[in-house]
Formats: C-alpha cells, structure tokens, sequence
C-alpha cells in the first residue's frame, strides 16, 4: 500500500513538503495511531486517507522522540456541569496526555458510574486529584499534554491555578438553560436529576468571569 501511495501522491513529505528523494525513506503515517484494539481494523489500518507520506523527520516530531519531545502544553477546560468539558477534552486530547478530571478519579476509586460521587471518598479523590496536579505543575512523567478538567466557577482560583501550571484556559460557554436542557434528555442522571440540577445552579450562582 504504502509504494502505491506514494505513486499516486509522489516523493514529497505531506507535513513539511521537502521532496524524499529515496522511497524507502517516506513512512505511512497513521493518523490515528495504531493499537492492538484498532489495527485489524481496515478502515484505520488500510485506509489510504488515513494515511500520510512523511519523511523522517517530521515523523518523529509527530510521535515526540528522538529528539523531538517537544514542550508539555496544559490546559484547564472549565465550565458548568453538563457544558461538554469531558467531551472536548476527548475530542481534542492525544493518545498518551494526561487527564485530570474529579469526576473520573471518582469512579476510579469506587468503580461506580463518574456521574456517582460519594461523600465520604471526597478526602481520597481530593488527594489523588492534588498530587497529579503537582506532577504537572512539575511536569513530573513522560505525558505529551495534560487536562485539567472541573467547574471552577471562581475567577481567583481558577486564574491562580491556571499560573501555577502554566495552563492555558479553555472556557466551555454554554447557558445554564443548555445545560438543563442536556440534563433533561441525559439518560445516565435520569434518576439524578434534582441532585445535577442543584449543581448546575450552584455553579451559575458562584461563577465569576
């Protein structure tokens, strides 16, 4: 597959354009990268328009090794519950990045559904959520890049921690009457609806911009 690409598209790198002058140095690059969940999967691994022709170099900064790391980048998606953060942060993020989100970390701890969150595990979630915030502060790891996801509803928190990680901030805008309305049609919080509304207008009544 990869020579009949490379007849049909020819010898040039598709990120940086240089021309390759030997074919065994252009490399099929997957866009989404290959696991062992995906790569029996025809319409990943043999796809040609998943597929580009890049050389070497270009390559490798594509993967960050050999030299090419590059810098770890932060962000902190914040927002009102049901606004879509988690859903961005998916989108968006790599294999290989680093997720910090309270609702996960519950779940992690409980094995209950994320949307279930305990009282009496705050002390332990808020503990494990502290120190992989530290790690990124630190840029403790080998991750690309790390999201920081929750509500901070308060500008001088959220702006503070922001600073502190070297984050750049990603606002999920939605009304409060969006994220009812998500509420409303969410089968996973139909039977916790009241609990998830009082989040919500929790969250519009503290938020600062």
């Amino acid at each position: 597959m990869r020579l009949n690409l490379i007849n049909e598209r020819g010898n040039k790198c598709e990120h940086c354009g240089k021309v390759i002058a030997k074919s065994k140095d252009i490399i099929g690059h997957h866009k989404i990268e290959l696991t062992p969940e995906n790569v029996h999967d025809h319409t990943i691994s043999l796809n040609p328009s998943k597929i580009e022709l890049v050389c070497f170099d270009c390559h490798n900064k594509t993967h960050k090794r050999f030299g090419y790391k590059g810098s770890k980048e932060v962000y902190l998606v914040y927002g009102p519950p049901m606004s879509g953060k988690t859903t961005f942060v998916r989108q968006n993020m790599e294999r290989g990045d680093l997720v910090v989100n309270i609702d996960q970390l519950y779940s992690a701890v409980s094995m209950l559904p994320y949307y279930d969150k305990p009282d009496n595990l705050f002390s332990n979630v808020i503990g494990i959520h502290n120190q992989l915030i530290d790690n990124i502060k630190t840029r403790f790891g080998k991750w690309h890049n790390a999201w920081v996801i929750g509500g901070y509803a308060d500008k001088y928190k959220r702006e503070r921690l922001a600073n502190d990680l070297g984050a750049e901030l990603i606002f999920m805008d939605v009304s409060k009457e969006d994220c009812l309305s998500r509420l409303e049609v969410d089968e996973e919080r139909k039977y916790r609806k009241d609990e998830w509304t009082k989040y919500i207008e929790k969250w519009f009544e503290t938020y600062t911009q």
